[in-house]
């Protein structure tokens, strides 16, 4: 199994973005015969053929049975994290430093923020020197960036009150030394220049990351440490398990992964869970393999939805943060996460499929529901769940520092997680 983890770091380090890893996916699945389908095109589906189309930063792939499907099973994870974004006039001037202002997408740790070697990586959409309008995407690595951390000579209070930052003041990072002041975009064209030849620099989205690659630690490099984790390692896991089972479909199941941006910020996007991304691809199947409208309702009555994500592993230093019988701990096994609240949108029926499945595969499982008195995070099943009315699970990998820029998992989790998957496709 050591060649799906090299390929697990070689997949995070191609994906500095939610739009990366689309063109990542496409690119991989393009190579083992799926063919691509564009949204604002007519479809004509062919019984045993693969598919994938995109939008955005989401992504879906599907495998047609040889009869008229019966079911889908269904494998989500979302593709974006928490990040610092550019604003759309970035540039600021203090003496002789130029900054980039940003925004803060969802909620990362921010102090895991300070003082690292950070690039830009994102989408622009430019005009080219024959004067059309293109879209490309960039990772601008070789202008570092960075934020300076305030020294401690001029804030003796942090040890006792620890960093205090505020998101307007203390997060622009510094780009470069200079006296000359220019527009608000100059600094940011003159990077892109280096990568892009272009005429006309129309808009933009683009994210501060970390040029640190995805590494091995521990002992025995038992872990993986990377930037993204969350939740990158789902979505590969998911589409590997896709890649294996893709050729050996069930003559009456569609199998089927789709993939969302904008988890971390609600999901209320063209892009997010919330949209009609998956309803709209359930109809379009539906309609190209001569289904009605009631066996169409049929389809998603018998279906069922895996949502991956990751969990909170048990911090050793924090034990009074999680409850007492549901710690999770890492290279302990697939975690199914509840919540009373339906934050999750694992039920009795839905987890009993992924007990099943465990015992079955001789793997370890933990519950995960957080304590009582703290507030419990969500992902993408219960909006799956109430979009759909496919029943759904929630369960995933856990992992320490989430939404750090730098998280770690257990390597064995993975596998873990990379074994349900496949199995659950070829048999849910």
């Amino acid at each position: 199994m050591s060649h799906i983890l090299a390929d697990l770091k070689a997949f995070l380090d191609a994906s500095p973005t939610s739009w990366h890893t689309v063109r990542e996916m496409g690119n991989r699945l393009a190579t083992r015969d799926f063919i691509p389908l564009k949204a604002d095109e007519k479809w004509h589906l062919e019984p045993g053929k693969k598919y994938f189309t995109e939008h955005g930063g989401a992504f879906c792939a599907f495998c047609v049975p040889e009869k008229r499907p019966e079911k889908a099973i269904i494998l989500a994870a979302h593709t974006d994290s928490p990040s610092l974004k550019l604003k759309p006039k970035p540039t600021t001037y203090k003496e002789n430093l130029a900054q980039f202002g940003v925004e803060v997408y969802s909620s990362p740790l921010l102090t895991s923020w300070l003082n690292r070697d950070l690039a830009l990586a994102g989408r622009v959409v430019i005009t080219n020197p024959s004067g059309y309008v293109e879209e490309r995407l960039v990772h601008l690595d070789d202008a570092i960036l960075f934020i300076p951390q305030l020294a401690v000579h001029l804030d003796r209070d942090i040890h006792e009150k620890g960093v205090l930052l505020n998101k307007q003041e203390h997060l622009s990072p510094i780009v470069e030394i200079t006296d000359q002041k220019g527009e608000p975009l100059t600094a940011l064209e003159k990077i892109l220049r280096r990568h892009l030849s272009f005429e006309q620099l129309l808009s933009f989205e683009l994210f501060l990351v970390p040029i640190e690659p995805a590494r091995f630690v521990g002992f025995d490099h038992e872990m993986l440490a990377s930037y993204r984790l969350d939740n990158l390692s789902n979505v590969h896991a998911v589409l590997s398990a896709l890649g294996t089972t893709a050729n050996k479909a069930s003559s009456k199941t569609l199998q089927m992964v789709v993939f969302w941006d904008n988890e971390e910020i609600g999901s209320r996007s063209a892009d997010g869970a919330a949209s009609p991304f998956l309803s709209d691809l359930l109809q379009r199947i539906s309609l190209n393999l001569g289904l009605s409208q009631e066996e169409h309702f049929i389809l998603k009555n018998h279906s069922f939805c895996v949502s991956t994500d990751m969990t909170h592993a048990l911090n050793p230093n924090y034990v009074s943060k999680y409850d007492p019988q549901h710690q999770v701990h890492l290279k302990k096994g697939i975690v199914i996460k509840s919540n009373a609240d339906q934050k999750y949108a694992s039920n009795a029926r839905s987890s009993a499929v992924i007990v099943r499945a465990c015992q079955m595969l001789g793997l370890s499982y933990q519950h995960f529901v957080s304590r009582s008195d703290i507030h419990s995070g969500s992902t993408v099943g219960p909006i799956v769940a109430g979009v759909t009315g496919i029943t759904t699970v929630d369960i995933g990998i856990a992992e320490l520092s989430m939404h750090s820029i730098r998280e770690v998992m257990a390597c064995q989790d993975y596998l873990d997680m990379y074994r349900l998957l496949t199995y659950l496709l070829q048999e849910a």
